[in-house]
């Protein structure tokens, strides 16, 4: 059994393709539209061949922001080294995406920054 994908709705189906696309080299699908239900959707697969699904319908709305909430958290993205997540959140910081969390050891061992993605995703960068 393997985690197949995750999906996520967003305001802006090409902006958030184009993020993940660029950021994290993703490869995308072309889009799939639904007439019935207005939804519209990507495929975005990555290296490893998990896929994060992008998703838009008219109708929805806005999640109320809160630090801590139930419901899924963040997306990580492993790197490999420390040095390829300090290039990646400079990067990411310079083309103007927030930083919540710089490059730190964590206590669990791990070393991450977390950078916000263009609808304020947390995105953990991890090596």
């Amino acid at each position: 059994m393997y985690l197949d994908h995750v999906a996520i709705y967003t305001n802006d189906l090409d902006k958030m393709r184009d993020f993940y696309v660029k950021y994290f080299g993703g490869v995308s699908n072309e889009k799939y539209r639904n007439e019935r239900t207005g939804l519209e959707s990507y495929f975005i697969t990555f290296k490893s061949g998990s896929r994060l699904e992008i998703m838009y319908r008219p109708e929805i709305s806005d999640r109320i922001q809160c630090e801590r909430v139930t419901g899924l958290t963040h997306l990580s993205f492993h790197l490999g080294t420390r040095a390829r997540v300090d290039h990646l959140t400079e990067v990411l910081v310079g083309d103007g995406f927030l930083l919540k969390d710089a490059p730190r050891i964590t206590g669990d061992g791990y070393y991450e920054s977390c950078v916000l993605d263009p609808e304020n995703n947390e995105i953990e960068i991890m090596a």
